[in-house]
């Protein structure tokens, strides 16, 4: 089954692969031309719990200011978290400039070949390693992410939930895996679970390798894979204050270097407690101002979801180090979501 489940995928992936502007086209493969271990890498970092849609404008960007990763080396780390703003899960850029630094320094601007010696490097993992290791060298090895996860369980019909389930896919997707064309088969299966095998009303019936799935044989492709039901998310509360200027400028500082969000600009806010009773009145203001209601806003972080009461007062002083970024300076700063929205809000109010 394998061989022949594998020369099908790739046969149907030669014809029908996405175009994305991090990959080399299969047909440049058979003219000799490897993917850029960058690129692969760059990619496989902002695709992490993003989709390919909302990545692909911050590739294209960081790779026209930072072509590779000596030039991402080089960067300030504040330079690459503004770059970064808005695509959240915001420790992978922190651990991306790392990564090019050691990169850049310890390897001579070259990316190891190896799982174990990607692993060693700032921000990647096992899926990340296996990434560029097969897709960037043509290192035989399994890349299992959601996608694939997805279709090697319907494959096998495999009954054991996720995570538990995991070591199990992983072996199969090896088993499954050709010593040559290891990339392009890791991206087959990708592309496979990102337009075919979906979560929900899969399109067995189109699927180039349906006859090997046993979840297609028992039309049950959409229990699978067995997953533990969601915990609810616990709420944390608080305040943010929106100082704006006479000419429209907000006052910003700078967050702590550790913790969620660390580095990243934001507008002043309380601390983030998980208690109804939390400090989230004008009293716990950083400074003095005319503090007026601007609403509510609600953010969903992997663990938690944060309500902010929204504070906003027109002011030329603030106190506290931070500075005031002005409306043509703004878009440009290193915010996250939930702080645009914050401003959003109290701008919009």
């Amino acid at each position: 089954m394998n061989h022949e489940f594998a020369q099908t995928l790739l046969a149907w992936y030669d014809r029908h692969h996405r175009r994305l502007p991090w990959r080399t086209d299969p047909a440049m493969h058979e003219r000799g031309h490897r993917p850029d271990p960058y690129r692969v890498w760059l990619s496989e970092i902002m695709l992490q719990q993003t989709t390919v849609q909302a990545v692909k404008p911050y590739f294209e960007s960081f790779v026209q200011r930072w072509p590779t990763v000596n030039d991402l080396a080089a960067a300030d780390e504040d330079d690459v978290l503004k770059a970064w703003a808005g695509l959240g899960y915001y420790s992978r850029a922190r651990n991306l400039k790392r990564c090019a630094d050691r990169v850049a320094s310890t390897f001579d601007g070259r990316f190891p070949e190896t799982i174990e010696v990607l692993k060693q490097l700032p921000g990647i993992g096992d899926y990340t390693a296996a990434a560029v290791s097969a897709i960037a060298f043509g290192r035989h090895c399994a890349v299992v992410d959601g996608n694939v996860e997805r279709v090697v369980a319907r494959l096998h019909r495999i009954a054991t939930p996720l995570p538990s389930a995991k070591p199990a896919i992983r072996r199969l997707t090896l088993d499954l895996t050709p010593v040559e064309r290891s990339g392009d088969f890791a991206q087959a299966m990708m592309d496979l679970g990102a337009t075919i095998c979906s979560p929900k009303r899969p399109a067995c019936t189109l699927c180039p390798v349906n006859t090997h799935c046993l979840a297609f044989g028992q039309s049950d492709a959409e229990l699978y894979p067995v997953k533990p039901p969601k915990r609810e998310r616990p709420v944390r509360r608080g305040a943010a204050f929106v100082a704006v200027s006479g000419d429209g400028a907000v006052f910003l500082r700078k967050r702590p270097g550790k913790g969620l969000l660390a580095g990243m600009s934001e507008v002043p806010t309380t601390a983030w407690n998980a208690r109804q009773d939390g400090e989230t009145g004008p009293d716990a203001a950083p400074f003095d101002a005319p503090w007026t209601p601007a609403g509510t806003v609600r953010h969903v972080f992997t663990h938690f979801e944060l309500h902010l009461v929204i504070y906003r007062a027109e002011t030329g002083e603030a106190s506290g180090d931070g500075w005031w970024s002005t409306p043509d300076e703004i878009d440009g700063e290193a915010l996250p979501t939930v702080m645009k929205k914050a401003i959003a809000a109290a701008i919009g109010s």
